[in-house]
């Protein structure tokens, strides 16, 4: 399969517009039906209906297929031809939801006192995305969370040979709302909460797929979907009652209004890692080793 013409073919599934897909991409219209034509007579089946444009059974799975593999191309192409000069001081940090921390900031705090004329530009971004802009050079580093069993490494997307290197770990915690029946246990199970309603927040919190998966079951209840990646909006639908939810205890300990109380089993840690692609150097060697305790 043509690369050029795979990626014409990602541009119109996304917008489910050949027109839109053309401004996009800088070409004509026309020369976008001939390449989506040209990739369907290439493999022999229709991908898009025409009128409304949208995916054939076959378009919907090239595409699962094409979007990974464009990315890994990018990422290669960053990987072979990116130089290894010392960068300009500008740093582009791209961090998912819960790893923006005091310690973070006071990190950057510190680079830019040393380093005055030192731009920084800051992403948060789902875990995903950061690992995909690492790998295709969008990004200098990234510093990405999940909930882990202990000592495991976090199961990110394969978008490249990224370098991984974990930072931090550290207890979780279920935030109840005030006179929920468990809020004076110090510890609890999570099979104890399966009939408990849930708030299913996957990119500002644990996404509630993961849990049931730990649990080995389905049972954990999503009462309220929020698909923002606010924290504090998390932390105040679940003073509110909302449902429950599965936070690192530091987190969970700032929010009023709710007991955080640790889980004792399953036995699992928030960790922090960071990504980076080429060896970091100026300011981003600095964060890199800051974060690391070396410097």
């Amino acid at each position: 399969m043509d690369v050029h013409l795979l990626r014409t073919f990602v541009a119109v599934a996304q917008r489910s517009s050949f027109s839109d897909a053309a401004r996009e991409l800088g070409y004509t219209q026309s020369a976008v039906s001939q390449h989506v034509a040209s990739l369907e007579n290439d493999l022999g089946v229709a991908l898009l209906a025409r009128r409304p444009v949208s995916l054939t059974p076959a378009g919907a799975r090239l595409l699962e297929h094409a979007r990974p593999l464009l990315l890994r191309l990018e990422a290669a192409r960053v990987d072979v031809s990116q130089p290894v000069a010392s960068p300009a001081d500008h740093l582009r940090l791209g961090v998912s939801p819960l790893a923006v921390t005091a310690r973070l900031v006071d990190v950057l705090t510190r680079i830019r006192r040393d380093r005055p004329r030192t731009r920084v530009t800051l992403r948060v971004l789902e875990r995903a995305t950061v690992a995909a802009q690492v790998a295709t050079g969008s990004l200098d580093i990234g510093v990405v969370e999940g909930v882990v069993a202990a000592n495991d490494p976090l199961q990110l997307p394969d978008v490249g040979p990224l370098k991984t290197t974990g930072v931090h770990e550290e207890e979780v915690a279920v935030l109840l709302p005030a006179g929920h029946p468990l809020e004076g246990r110090e510890r609890v199970h999570l099979a104890t909460l399966s009939d408990a309603q849930w708030i299913d927040a996957p990119e500002a919190a644990t996404p509630l797929a993961q849990l049931r998966t730990i649990c080995g079951s389905d049972t954990l209840r999503g009462a309220f979907s929020y698909e923002g990646t606010e924290v504090q909006t998390v932390l105040e639908l679940a003073a509110r009652g909302h449902g429950l939810v599965v936070l690192p205890r530091s987190v969970a300990q700032r929010a009023t209004r709710v007991t955080a109380v640790a889980l004792a089993s399953p036995k699992l840690v928030h960790r922090t890692e960071l990504l980076y692609n080429h060896t970091p150097q100026g300011p981003a060697e600095e964060l890199v080793k800051a974060l690391l305790g070396h410097g």
